[in-house]
């Protein structure tokens, strides 16, 4: 069930919500789910869906409603803010473009950028949405990603169990042409208080500015901001 507030009818609304967040759920489900009684379950369901908190798909299925992402959106991201102090520093270090990636799903998505200054960029638009199949940032996140995803990254052919695994051996990971012709990286988790990683901070640029092992170059500085950016969460 998880933490207690000592208010019954609170927590039961918050075992419906994680339980609909994990997959959509008729009442049956919902039930099993969370082991609350049928007329328990419905009326908190109900009463959640007046609110915006739930909405129903095309199955009658319960699943998170939009007043939940307008209330996450107004909360501050701490990867975000943490990532406005440090991403700084590791470009004026590196000299180079740096970002942090989050998976979403079979995509990475580019949350916090800050770029070179001057000069020839690798550039990432904040909000990009990149694959989960080829890049320094795809295979770090890909290491520690559920084993669905991490298949079906393997399955596509261009990233391998023995690179996973030397990615967790080693710590970060470095990329020369994968994503795009001409552009190297390389990659480290960012991992939560818990240890369990949720992000990758990258540098990236031109092969021809960078070279070919960028790791060689850049892996001790962006293992460093990794953890910085862990500290600060």
């Amino acid at each position: 069930m998880g933490q207690s507030s000592g208010i019954g009818v609170l927590d039961k609304a918050v075992q419906v919500l994680r339980a609909t967040a994990a997959a959509p759920m008729g009442l049956a489900d919902l039930c099993a789910a969370t082991r609350l009684p049928r007329a328990t379950a419905h009326r908190l369901a109900v009463g959640l869906e007046t609110h915006g908190l739930l909405a129903r798909d095309g199955h009658g299925r319960w699943h998170p409603g939009p007043t939940l992402a307008v209330l996450a959106s107004a909360a501050p991201d701490p990867l975000i803010t943490a990532a406005a102090e440090v991403l700084p520093r590791l470009r004026d270090l590196t000299g180079e473009s740096v970002q942090v990636y989050r998976q979403d799903g079979m995509s990475r998505v580019c949350i916090a950028v800050s770029e070179r200054a001057a000069g020839l960029r690798d550039t990432v638009p904040l909000g990009a949405r990149l694959p989960m199949t080829a890049g320094s940032a795809a295979k770090v996140l890909a290491c520690w990603a559920d084993p669905v995803v991490q298949r079906a990254v393997v399955n596509d052919g261009h990233i391998t169990e023995r690179m996973l695994a030397e990615v967790r051996r080693r710590g970060w990971a470095q990329s020369v042409a994968e994503r795009e012709p001409g552009v190297a990286s390389v990659s480290a988790p960012i991992r939560d208080p818990k240890g369990a990683v949720i992000a990758a901070v990258s540098v990236s640029g031109p092969v021809d500015r960078i070279g070919r092992r960028p790791g060689a170059r850049w892996a001790g500085d962006l293992v460093q901001a990794a953890d910085a950016l862990t500290a600060r969460l």
